[in-house]
């Protein structure tokens, strides 16, 4: 139907662009006679299909406007709920609460928007004045009013009054506090009017918004992962940064601070509740001895953690239940600030009173909404951080993507940027309310190191989990092996789990310190390489030998700051490019170096070490994930080497 099919097109278009939908925000609908099609709640424009809307039944949607309902707010949206419910042909999805406004509207396209610049007089202190001046005297203006019912009421006597005065439909209608309606007959036409409207208000802002992102500084990993801490006493949450230079406007001026100090829609209010911490100390230590107070009083307080904290020097950052819960947060909240520095050309802040607040915040339908954007994700490392070197691909890859179905957040450590996207793309396909991030890394480098440290800590506030599994292989004999090769295994597999080692337990000591019954862990993804000698082959096995070493000692110096440090040794991943590449894979290199006595092919060599297990069989990436979620779960042990080899090696 050419109709549902622009209705699609048009929402899609609208909802991708960030300049007029957050967090999947307005909702759109199209009408025939007899039906109604409006977005159903939990439903995101831009990716909606013609699943995504309910259809109603119009004749009943009709009668609901000459209904008499009951005088006490929460039984007349409840009775209202209930009719939107009886008039839906399509069961199972619930419309829009807006339904009735848009079934009000004579057009057959309605397209309802939160445009920010629309916002930005829409709460502003002279929002009816300027909106007359810039528009004329043909306007549906309507002051805010709580949502539901009550509001399309208004919404409809506005409307008869407006074709009793100008004998016509009106095709704007404008919200206070809340965004825009624009309907037409066709969306061709819708388009052109919210055109016209961006156009005009683009003209009428006397004080352009600050453009350009900022540089992370060293002050976030001293912050953040005591903030996060803080905040996870009930459960971890996951923290997430936003610096560019309107955030850096507000954080620098406390002024301007009291403009963002109570929301200004009710979407702000669903996703960033109505009360935020503000931090104006610039040294970390006194950021934190700051938070380490206020947060337990802002909790008594308002009955709820805070979702929002600005902090002067570091930036926004949203504190979610889960990494897609803080996207939306800072979409949210910096979206607040654009409308706050854009009401300056209208007037100044017009936020929501306090009443407003409440009634939102009690709202069942808008609770409906916050439990629909929470997103959901379960399992044994839910909302973890973990961080996995060398998982661009083969046996790390595994490991980490095994993680994330745990409920991980990912982030993949390569040098390999190229590799190492795609494999974060192709997680992200995998993700609930987790996320993956790559960023690109020289295990060997102590700066590179740090980097990827200050990334993670800003993508998700935390590192729980750091698996040093970056490993390489050169394979040779002592008439063979060049001094070159053995100092680049040696650093790659021995040196480059001190330098991680070093760094990111900075990181994990500010996290243990701030939370009684919290432990990091630090693994290496080791080898049975390092349990036993192995033949040809001993710039690996002492690097991995080492390896335990360091593993033994960081375990006896890091134990009182509650992090473990153990080693996992894996048996042969066969099916990996480490063994299985065909140009340079351990099979390869093992049948040139003459390793398997008799060996003429690279099958004869596969033999040869499967006859060696046990178990006949290789180690996957899923045994190890399985050993990995072990050593994280328990506290008990830490300095061990946990051999996965199917029987071929065994402690002593």
């Amino acid at each position: 139907m050419k109709g549902i099919q622009d209705l699609i097109d048009i929402s899609r278009k609208y909802g991708a662009d960030s300049r007029f939908v957050i967090a999947g925000g307005g909702n759109t609908s199209f009408k025939t006679e007899d039906r109604l099609w409006v977005k159903a709640s939990g439903s995101s424009l831009a990716t909606i299909t013609e699943d995504g809307f309910a259809v109603l039944d119009r004749e009943l949607l009709n009668k609901m406007s000459d209904k008499t309902y009951s005088a006490v707010a929460a039984e007349r949206e409840e009775e209202v709920k209930n009719d939107l419910a009886a008039a839906t042909l399509t069961k199972g999805k619930r419309p829009s609460v807006e339904t009735s406004m848009h079934n009000a509207i004579r057009y057959p396209f309605v397209i309802h928007l939160h445009p920010t610049l629309v916002n930005g007089i829409m709460c502003a202190q002279h929002a009816e004045q300027r909106l007359t001046e810039l528009f004329g005297e043909k306007n549906v203006y309507i002051p805010y009013t709580d949502p539901g019912y009550v509001l399309f009421k208004k919404v409809e006597d506005a409307i008869i009054e407006y074709r009793k005065k100008f004998n016509e439909e009106p095709k704007v209608i404008w919200l206070q506090n809340h965004g825009i309606f624009v309907a037409a007959d066709t969306t061709q036409e819708v388009e052109t009017i919210y055109t016209a409207i961006i156009t005009k208000l683009e003209a009428a802002v006397s004080i352009a918004l600050p453009e350009g992102e900022r540089e992370l500084c060293s002050c976030t990993e001293q912050v953040l992962p005591g903030l996060r801490m803080m905040l996870s006493k009930e459960g971890l949450k996951t923290l997430k940064i936003r610096k560019n230079n309107l955030i850096k406007s507000f954080y620098d001026s406390e002024s301007e601070q009291l403009a963002i100090l109570r929301p200004f829609t009710p979407d702000a209010i669903v996703y960033c509740k109505s009360n935020y911490l503000i931090f104006n100390e610039e040294e970390p230590e006194a950021v934190l001895a700051s938070a380490e107070k206020a947060i337990p009083v802002f909790q008594q307080k308002f009955g709820y953690l805070p979702k929002v904290i600005l902090l002067k020097g570091i930036g926004l950052v949203a504190v979610g239940d889960n990494a897609g819960q803080c996207d939306i947060i800072l979409d949210v909240f910096e979206d607040a600030l654009k409308i706050a520095w854009l009401a300056k050309s209208f007037g100044g802040a017009h936020p929501m009173t306090q009443a407003q607040i409440d009634f939102i915040d009690n709202w069942e339908v808008e609770n409906y909404r916050r439990s629909v954007a929470a997103g959901t994700s379960a399992g044994r490392a839910e909302n973890k951080t973990i961080v996995v070197t060398g998982a661009a691909q083969g046996f790390g890859e595994g490991i980490a993507r095994c993680l994330l179905l745990e409920g991980a957040n990912i982030v993949v450590a390569d040098l390999n940027e190229t590799v190492g996207q795609s494999t974060v793309d192709n997680f992200n396909q995998l993700a609930k309310s987790n996320r993956a991030i790559f960023v690109k890394t020289n295990v060997a480098d102590i700066p590179s190191i740090e980097n990827l440290v200050r990334v993670t800590v800003a993508n998700f506030g935390a590192i729980d989990t750091f698996i040093s599994n970056a490993g390489v292989l050169r394979a040779g004999g002592l008439e063979d092996m060049t001094p070159e090769d053995f100092e680049f295994v040696t650093k790659i597999n021995y040196n480059a789990y001190f330098y991680c080692t070093k760094v990111v337990s900075r990181v994990m000591k500010l996290q243990t310190r701030f939370a009684a019954d919290y432990y990091a862990d630090i693994i290496q993804i080791n080898s049975k390489s390092g349990l036993r000698g192995s033949k040809a082959n001993f710039a690996y096995a002492g690097g991995k030998f080492g390896g335990i070493g360091l593993t033994q000692s960081f375990a006896l110096e890091l134990a009182p700051f509650k992090i473990k440090v153990n080693s996992i040794c894996p048996g042969n991943f066969y099916e990996g490019p480490l063994w299985s590449d065909p140009e340079n894979g351990l099979f390869v290199q093992y049948l040139r170096a003459g390793k398997v006595p008799g060996a003429k092919t690279i099958d004869d060599v596969k033999a040869f070490y499967l006859a060696q297990v046990p178990m006949r069989m290789g180690c996957s990436p899923e045994d190890v994930t399985k050993g990995a979620l072990y050593l994280m779960e328990q506290c008990g042990e830490t300095g061990q080497a946990l051999p996965i080899s199917g029987g071929q090696v065994m402690l002593n």
